[in-house]
């Protein structure tokens, strides 16, 4: 039995900004820089579950929670978790961490709570200085992490025709790997119209686990949100066997695509895709702030086998029949002490 998703407490807690010294791991010199300004902010994730209708048993429910990335550095700082509950952190497909709690058994109308703080700490991403150092990854030689990058995602039609088709013309004339993918990121700004939505609207899209905007949608209306943008963005650049793929944070959407150095060694850079050409431009590097919930848009689900763009809060139970437990998915910012 699957419990429906309730509606999210999504806010952007916004901490002091601080500089911060962090680059990428040692052995990729010449990658893009983690430095410059970053944010802190704390978060209370997790779920609250009531058995109604009787007892019930084997329950298991996980919650995708922030996960370390080269910009971002994460800390547990408390966990409450009630007695005969279990909790352990997956990584799912290599893009997003998850919360996985187990319940064998709850008595009728009990209730238990698996709840854990963590403190987010983000940081600006620079550009390179000499961009002229990349060159396109050989697809045949790309890690398998970084090869599910150049296939079709739900809402990425890397493989559609006029995707193809475009991928062969946009920026067929540069020389350079950094000025190619360039020109499919002016391109998607510069010949698609942007469709403002609210942090909350966004954010309400992503607690569904179904965003309805993607590269063929935004390319038959002529204008699409950051998402949008986003599917267009990377759907060209799989077409052009560039790795390409989805990075979503609270309430926004931007792409990351792959780049390999003079030494072989491979990088990925963060752009922001909304906007027409010449506003808000970042290319190589992002400003972004807010937590990472997951990077990659092909996600296969541990209770499930669709896989899904974007992971997001499940509960499932096996026990007997009648049985309805209640479940409230707890995402929202946390107090200081």
């Amino acid at each position: 039995m699957r419990v429906p998703n309730s509606p999210l407490v999504v806010a952007l807690l916004l901490g002091v900004a601080a500089s911060a010294a962090a680059q990428f791991k040692d052995g990729e010199p010449g990658g893009p820089q983690v430095t410059g300004k970053s944010q802190v902010s704390r978060w209370r994730i997790g779920m609250m579950i009531r058995s109604t209708g009787g007892p019930c048993k084997g329950i298991v429910g996980y919650v995708p929670v922030p996960a370390e990335w080269p910009e971002q550095q994460v800390q547990v700082l408390k966990e409450e978790v009630s007695p005969g509950a279990r909790l352990r952190y997956e990584t799912v497909d290599g893009g997003v961490k998850i919360m996985m709690v187990s319940i064998a058994q709850l008595p009728a109308n009990a209730e238990a709570k698996a709840l854990v703080t963590f403190e987010v700490r983000r940081t600006e991403i620079l550009p390179p200085e000499n961009t002229d150092a990349y060159v396109l990854p050989d697809p045949k030689k790309v890690p398998a992490n970084v090869k599910r990058y150049l296939s079709p995602s739900p809402k990425i039609e890397c493989r559609d025709p006029k995707i193809r088709e475009l991928a062969k013309r946009i920026g067929a004339d540069k020389k350079k790997a950094w000025q190619r993918v360039e020109a499919i990121y002016d391109w998607v700004r510069g010949h698609m119209g942007y469709q403002h939505k609210s942090r909350a609207e966004i954010a309400a899209a992503q607690a569904t686990g179904r965003p309805a905007i993607g590269a063929l949608d935004v390319l038959r209306s002529g204008h699409g949100d950051c998402e949008g943008f986003t599917s267009l963005f990377v759907a060209i650049c799989r077409a052009a066997e560039i790795p390409a793929r989805t990075v979503w944070v609270y309430g926004h959407v931007y792409p990351e695509f792959y780049l390999v150095d003079g030494q072989g060694q491979g990088h990925w850079f963060p752009c922001q895709s909304i906007g027409s050409k010449g506003s808000a431009r970042q290319f190589g590097g992002i400003t972004q702030l807010d937590p990472i919930m997951q990077k990659g848009d092909n996600i296969r689900p541990p209770k499930g086998k669709n896989r899904q763009r974007l992971l997001v809060e499940t509960l499932v139970m096996s026990g007997q029949k009648g049985a309805q437990p209640q479940c409230r998915f707890i995402r929202e910012p946390a107090p200081r002490d």
